[in-house]
């Protein structure tokens, strides 16, 4: 039976067919891995007590203070602001790829958001949810009651890519949709022309947003193993192109880390994170770039 930790590895992951339990294995699996977590919600640590008032939540009094005092106390932990939290999954054809790895583009990134979700609800944050391709597909409002969590990992669970995307178009659209400051993360293969993407991305952080980008590949995308003549196929236009894999992998190579270049730039310049992830790698990278991103509100 593998261990908690083992299942942050996306070979394992596969093994489990329903999300939810997914979404606990990874994230149990990366909270064993850290030493203390500062992270409300996790953390058994808090910085002091102080008087229970109107519209706390009677879950965080402290009954063995009020059994010595006879008065309500509630722990205030380190970190008690919330945050509201979306995750915008890209649905293009697209992700649907894999070459030799367990899990698809979409696969990876459906059992990340799912964890990361799980995440937010434990901590009583927020967490919506968008899908799309050409268009939004579905739309979650954040909410923070546990019943969420369960409305989100349904809708994942019954997300299937389609034809074509348009990722800056739907970043534009939901920066209409949401007028309070947010945590946005958005899985995609941002595998498009950067320009329009880098512009909507740059407005999300103009509006407030902290903006997480988690550009998921496969792991044959990042390491391009072909070899001889090799038909390769655009999922959303459907054209086939018959390649010499030795011939053309030094210039893919060098489009695809100018491609990560340039959205990497434009994260760093607007102030937004850029995740570069592919489907061999633990999912532990990502979770710690998302509690990092959180640590900094605080």
């Amino acid at each position: 039976m593998p261990t908690a930790e083992q299942y942050l590895r996306p070979e394992v992951i596969r093994t489990v067919a329903r999300l939810d339990l997914r979404a606990r294995f990874i994230v149990e699996g990366f909270l064993s891995g850290l030493h203390a977590s500062p992270y409300h919600g996790f953390s058994v640590e808090f910085s002091e007590h102080r008087r229970y008032t109107q519209g706390d939540d009677p879950k965080d009094i402290d009954w063995l203070v009020y059994a010595k005092t006879d008065r309500y106390y509630v722990k205030k932990y380190q970190a008690e602001t919330n945050i509201t939290g979306y995750l915008l999954m890209d649905l293009s054809a697209s992700m649907a790829y894999t070459y030799r790895q367990e899990l698809t583009k979409l696969d990876y990134a459906i059992s990340l958001a799912a964890a990361l979700a799980y995440l937010m609800i434990h901590q009583q944050d927020p967490i919506g949810l968008m899908t799309f391709d050409q268009k939004i597909r579905h739309s979650l409002p954040a909410r923070s009651k546990r019943s969420q969590l369960a409305n989100i990992l349904a809708l994942l669970a019954k997300s299937e890519p389609g034809g074509e995307t348009e990722v800056a178009k739907n970043l534009r659209q939901f920066a209409a949709m949401v007028k309070h400051r947010s945590l946005v993360m958005l899985f995609s293969d941002l595998i498009t022309d950067p320009a329009p993407v880098v512009d909507a991305l740059r407005m999300l952080r103009f509006a407030g947003h902290d903006v997480i980008v988690f550009q998921i590949l496969d792991e044959a995308e990042v390491s391009f193993p072909f070899q001889g003549m090799v038909d390769l196929r655009d999922p959303e236009s459907d054209q086939n192109l018959l390649v010499d894999a030795e011939g053309i992998r030094a210039d893919y190579l060098e489009a695809l880390q100018e491609l990560r270049a340039v959205y990497q730039k434009a994260c760093f310049t607007t102030g937004a994170d850029f995740v570069p992830l592919d489907t061999s790698m633990r999912f532990d990278k990502a979770l710690l770039e998302y509690l990092s991103q959180r640590k900094a509100r605080f």
